[in-house]
C-alpha cells in the first residue's frame, strides 16, 4: 500500500469532515453520536489513571480533537478547567456544539490549526492532550516542539490510544488500519521513534502499554486478552498504548 504524502495526508482528513456521511457539519448522525459515546468509555478508563493530571491543572489543550466529545468530558468532569479543542479541520470543529448540548457545558475556545502550528502563547499550558488522534499527525518532530513550546515548565502532555508497533510488524500493521478504516489516513506509531523525538525534543516520556478490552471484535477481543495476561508481548506485537511526555527545562 503506496504511503501518501504529510500533505496529501492532512489534504484527505480535511475533506473527510467536509463529506462524512456521519461526521460532517451537516450530519445528524444517530451512528456517530454512539460510535462516540464508546469511545468515551474507553476515554473514562483511562481517566482512571490519568485524571489526577487534569484534576490539578488550569488550561487543557486538545490536539487532533475533531468534534470535540472529549473536551466536552473533561469540562463535564473538571468544570473549573480553562479547555482549548484544536483540530486540522474547522468543519469538524463546527460540530462541537452538538456535543456541547449532550453533555451540557460549554468549551473555552476552539479553534482549526495542524498539531505542529498552535495558536498558543509560550509556555501558556498546563496539560496538551488528544485521544486516538496522533497517529493521524505529520511532522512529528515540529509537532514535538511545538507541544514543548505551549507547556509550562515540566508540564505533561498525553498521546490516549494510539496504535503502536515495532519496526519488523510496522508495515503489516499500516496495511491493516488503513485496510479497516480506508476514508481517513492512518499511522501506527513505532515506540522507539516516538521515544527519540520525544527526547531530542526537550521531553521526558513513560509509554504505558494499554491493551484495553473495549470496542473489540471477537478476534479482536482474544488477541488483546492474550497481550494483557503476557506483558512481555505488549512490545514486541503491534497493541494500544498511551504515550506520557513531560517538559524537561534545560538548565
Amino acid at each position: 500500500m503506496k504511503k501518501m504524502t504529510e500533505k496529501e495526508r492532512e489534504q484527505k482528513e480535511k475533506e473527510h469532515w467536509i463529506n462524512s456521511k456521519f461526521e460532517s457539519p451537516q450530519a445528524d448522525s444517530i451512528e456517530n453520536i454512539i460510535n462516540k459515546i464508546r469511545d468515551c468509555e474507553i476515554f473514562l478508563e483511562i481517566l482512571q489513571k490519568y485524571g489526577k493530571y487534569f484534576e490539578t491543572s488550569s488550561t487543557v489543550l486538545e490536539l487532533g480533537g475533531g468534534q470535540g466529545w472529549a473536551s466536552c468530558v473533561l469540562k463535564k468532569l473538571y468544570p473549573t478547567l480553562k479547555v482549548t479543542l484544536t483540530d486540522i479541520s474547522e468543519h469538524a470543529i463546527k460540530s462541537l456544539c452538538k456535543w456541547e448540548h449532550i453533555f451540557n457545558v460549554k468549551i473555552d475556545n476552539s479553534y482549526a490549526c495542524t498539531a505542529y502550528d498552535i495558536k498558543e502563547d509560550d509556555a501558556s499550558i498546563d496539560v496538551v492532550f488528544c485521544f486516538a488522534a496522533a497517529h493521524h499527525f505529520t511532522s512529528l518532530s515540529q509537532v514535538m516542539k511545538e507541544i514543548w513550546r505551549v507547556l509550562k515548565p515540566n508540564a505533561h502532555c498525553f498521546f490516549f490510544y494510539e496504535p503502536t508497533c515495532n519496526s519488523f510488524f510496522y508495515k503489516i500493521a499500516y496495511y491493516r488500519v488503513n485496510k479497516k478504516r480506508p476514508d481517513v489516513p492512518e499511522d501506527v506509531l513505532i515506540c522507539k521513534d516516538i521515544r527519540k523525538l520525544a527526547e531530542s525534543n526537550g521531553l521526558n516520556v513513560e509509554i504505558e502499554y494499554y491493551p484495553s478490552l473495549i470496542r473489540r471484535g471477537v478476534i479482536e477481543t482474544l488477541y488483546y486478552f492474550v497481550l494483557s495476561k503476557f506483558p512481555f508481548l505488549q512490545k514486541l506485537f503491534p497493541c494500544t498504548a498511551n504515550f506520557h511526555f513531560q517538559k524537561r527545562v534545560t538548565q
